[in-house]
């Protein structure tokens, strides 16, 4: 390899993507204390670019104006440059991003802001071409004219960046309105139903046109809306359009049918051609979702996907210490000896290469059908390439073929004079060939950074799957991950989360020299992972330390004031805003989590100041849940829970015994939205009995294991029988 020309600050650091930066011609710093005295120091503007490693115009931008020396020239003369990782600092992605969505109407990745030396925006956008075209104004032009502006009229520049300051204050805050209660559950829940119901796509699934997201927010609002439902029509449409989705998106080309695991998202109606990037977040939360598919509706197909998910994440996403890694790129080198990547060459498959793997004559077909045949059927692969030149602007994907399920196994099979039963042996020989020969092409990169946020949603994918599909090496798995998170992504002398951790050399985990605290987020995902290894485990120290990270949220980022949760700490000088997500997107709004967490921390420590604080973040986000709570689905799903109490699930035994064991199966065989689950194993030294008095009172009847169900403490009569602790938790 030859030794680069140019070296600057960003090779110190440890964030992949800050890294594949570190030899641009541009003097790029970190974001940090450094980076702003020289800017005030020599009285600079500061450019400010923030991306993340999987984002494709991110690379576009580097390849074209990043890696351009003379742009390079005008940016170091004219400006400090500061690249930041989103994913390593949501807090300052949010605060621009906020401003560039406020001033251009619209947003995205790479951003590119100026700020003045006190880091107040007034000027942003996204991806500028290196050059001016026809129809944008290149980045060259760009610096050169804000370089201008700054050197005639610096006092405008300050004044007008002020008042930006200012609007941006009033439009971002999210507060209590004079009343202090959540809003109507039953509203909320309806309205909520109504605007998923209207954008709903009959056909296709999913809840826009295109480009298609796969949202678990939206479906499990759906599942909670079902439990709570069951016997309505509108119970009935709700599960169905969740059950639609998640099979539609399972046979698409969003779903890797070679390689397991989920895209990001699709780029047409039909989940046929995806962005290629795999996002840790997504799978964490589709296993979740998939497997509570499985547990309403008891078909394999669900179960089938979970375990597809996890064994993608398991051998590609997977530290050796237990950590989970963030994510893998769209784009590669379609072969060993290619000059420049492609978006989705490790993916897609042109039909002569799926000729060549599978020629062999099928027994008992139509005369002279081969492997390939079958195959190609199935999954869509024509001659000519399956994606249309609509969704492939770049004519990357020209003469290529993304797998897309197109028959049911009865109709491929009866195309070919099969019998229907063995169709999946066929079809899974194809695809371990194609496996093998996949993994001759070279991988696309690798983000190794490990996100403590990220790594909470997926341990509750693993536990949550365990619980549906008693598979204990799931919970395992899960547990392995939470132990990583207690090592590596926690201080135990503060007692807060660190956000992130990075793959060393040798496979050793790093720290950075100055780590990232964690945010809201880390804390909200954390928590609930912690409460959801519990219900899989049964073991009280993950439930010590979700109560403890509880407090710690509390004191770190509670508005006592305006209710609900900051995202991002107080005391920070070089962050403008404190700011409130109001969105459940690609992930979940950590404050929507949080009502949830809440209301299950009550639950197993009798701390009910936490039940009046779930009510109370309901409150600030009062008037979008009642106008727009398609833009709230997991808060308004904590709504239902809140407003129907958490009933607590007792059972009295001991977890070594088969009728104990018979007990919990059923409770983990019940999708339920409002019930939490507790081992009262009878030491009533251990934890849960010392936080909550009333499990002495509770006892075994005759010696077997005995369920109660409680509401706010108070308890049923006890059950011994399994079937009908079941009846009980379907009403």
């Amino acid at each position: 390899t030859s030794i680069p020309r140019h070296t600057n600050r960003l090779i110190t650091e440890k964030s992949p993507y800050l890294l594949q930066h570190a030899h641009n011609p541009v003097d790029w710093y970190p974001w940090g204390q450094e980076a702003f005295d020289k800017a005030k120091k020599e009285n600079k503007l500061i450019f400010l670019s923030v991306g993340y490693s999987t984002c494709h115009w991110c690379h576009v931008m580097e390849e074209e104006s990043f890696k351009n020396k003379e742009i390079g020239e005008i940016m170091n003369k004219n400006f400090v440059c500061i690249k930041v990782d989103r994913e390593e600092r949501p807090d300052v992605d949010k605060v621009y991003m906020t401003f560039v969505q406020a001033t251009s109407g619209g947003g995205g990745w790479p951003m590119s802001v100026w700020l003045t030396p006190d880091l107040k925006p007034f000027a942003g956008g996204t991806y500028f071409p290196p050059e001016d075209g026809v129809h944008r104004v290149g980045f060259r032009t760009v610096l050169l004219r804000i370089a201008e502006q700054w050197k005639e009229n610096k006092d405008a520049l300050l004044q007008n960046s002020q008042k930006i300051l200012e609007a941006l204050l009033h439009v971002s805050e999210i507060r209590v309105q004079g009343q202090e209660s959540p809003p109507p559950s039953k509203e909320v829940m309806a309205t909520c139903l109504q605007q998923l119901s209207n954008s709903y796509d009959e056909d296709y699934g999913g809840f826009s046109k295109s480009p298609k997201f796969p949202t678990p927010v939206n479906l499990n609002f759906l599942f909670t809306y079902w439990a709570l439902h069951r016997t309505t029509p509108e119970g009935a449409r709700a599960l169905q359009m969740a059950l639609h989705t998640l099979k539609m998106m399972a046979h698409g080309g969003i779903h890797d049918h070679v390689g397991q695991g989920f895209h990001r998202y699709s780029t047409d109606q039909h989940w046929h051609v995806p962005h290629f990037e795999k996002m840790l977040y997504d799978q964490g939360q589709l296993a979740a979702t998939y497997s509570r598919a499985f547990q309403i509706s008891g078909d394999e197909f669900f179960a089938n996907v979970v375990q597809d998910i996890l064994l993608y994440v398991s051998r590609d996403l997977s530290d050796q210490a237990g950590g989970f890694y963030s994510a893998e790129d769209a784009d590669s080198y379609p072969t060993t000896t290619s000059g420049e990547k492609r978006e989705g060459a490790f993916c897609v498959w042109t039909a002569e290469e799926i000729q060549a793997l599978l020629p062999d004559t099928v027994e008992g077909a139509t005369e002279g059908t081969t492997l390939g045949d079958v195959f190609m059927h199935h999954y869509g692969v024509k001659e000519t390439g399956n994606v249309s030149p609509m969704q492939d602007p770049h004519q990357e994907l020209k003469g290529k073929n993304v797998l897309i399920v197109r028959y049911s196994p009865e109709l491929t099979a009866a195309q070919f004079g099969l019998e229907p039963g063995r169709l999946g042996d066929l079809l899974r020989e194809g695809q371990q060939r194609l496996s093998a020969a996949r993994a001759q092409r070279p991988r696309p990169h690798l983000d190794t950074k490990m996100l403590a946020a990220w790594n909470g949603l997926m341990i509750s994918g693993f536990a949550q799957a365990g619980v549906a599909l008693s598979k204990q090496e799931y919970v395992s798995r899960a547990t392995q991950a939470a132990a990583f998170l207690q090592r590596h992504l926690f201080d135990p002398a503060s007692g807060r989360l660190l956000r992130s951790c990075y793959r060393g050399k040798e496979n050793t985990v790093e720290q950075s020299a100055v780590p990232i605290h964690g945010f809201l987020e880390d804390y909200v995902f954390v928590i609930q992972a912690l409460f959801d290894l519990y219900e899989a485990s049964l073991e009280q120290g993950w439930l010590e330390w979700a109560l403890q990270l509880q407090h710690m949220q509390d004191k770190l980022f509670w508005d006592p004031k305006g209710f609900a949760y900051f995202s991002s700490e107080a005391g920070d000088s070089s962050l403008l805003l404190r700011l409130k997500n109001d969105q459940d997107g690609a992930e979940p709004a950590a404050n929507s989590v949080a009502v949830t967490n809440l209301l299950r921390a009550a639950c197993y420590s009798g701390h009910m100041e936490w039940v009046e604080k779930a009510g109370q973040v309901l409150a600030a986000f009062s008037e979008r849940l009642q106008k727009i709570p398609i833009s709230l689905p997991e808060m308004a799903r904590a709504t239902a829970v809140f407003h129907h109490t958490l009933k607590q699930v007792v059972i009295c035994g001991d977890p070594q015994k088969e009728d104990t064991k018979e007990m919990l199966r059923c409770v983990r065989s019940v999708f339920s939205p409002n019930k939490v689950l507790m081992l009262a194993d009878g030491d009533s030294a251990g934890f849960l009995y010392r936080q909550l008095p009333f499990l002495v009172s509770l006892e075994r009847k005759e010696g077997k294991a005995t369920a109660y169900l409680c509401s706010n403490f108070a308890c049923s009569l006890p059950v011994t029988s399994p079937q009908e602790l079941c009846r009980m938790l379907c009403p």
